[in-house]
């Protein structure tokens, strides 16, 4: 059987020594958890447009799509009842707007957080390991376990 995947993009926007988190909720997955803002790819999206897009729509911020570098791919083979999921993780070099809680029905504040401490308490799962991605350069993360149903 082909392997399918669902494609996400992700962006750590990072600002000084701090990155960029949001508190999820009204979403139907990982409600009151950190993660970074993110969203799914759509139907004929490049991956560029569409985290362009997510950042416009949840952090009312323009990023031009030669502004984003892949920096990290996250792998879940098995994550939804037989759908994978492929999550990138984007920087911006530069972005134009001021951040803001564009979607506060999904998401309950934006927070700025020290990268070298540890991500808070209430994170997604793998909100760490990119974190950690992110420090070492390494590009690629492949997870063994089901870590998508999260309540």
């Amino acid at each position: 059987m082909q392997h399918r995947v669902i494609v996400g993009v992700n962006l750590v926007l990072v600002r000084g020594d701090h990155v960029l988190l949001g508190l999820r909720r009204n979403t139907g997955w990982a409600n009151g958890r950190w993660y970074f803002p993110a969203g799914r790819l759509e139907e004929g999206e490049s991956v560029l447009h569409g985290m362009a897009r997510e950042a416009r729509e949840e952090l009312s911020i323009g990023i031009a799509p030669e502004h984003l570098c892949l920096f990290h791919t996250l792998h879940h083979p098995a994550a939804d009842q037989g759908k994978g999921w492929l999550q990138l993780y984007f920087t911006a070099s530069r972005y134009t707007g001021h951040v803001t809680n564009a979607e506060p029905s999904r998401c309950e504040e934006v927070r700025w957080w020290p990268i070298g401490g540890p991500p808070p308490a209430q994170s997604v799962p793998y909100v760490a390991p990119v974190l950690e991605a992110l420090a070492a350069r390494r590009r690629l993360t492949v997870l063994a376990s089901d870590v998508r149903r999260i309540a």
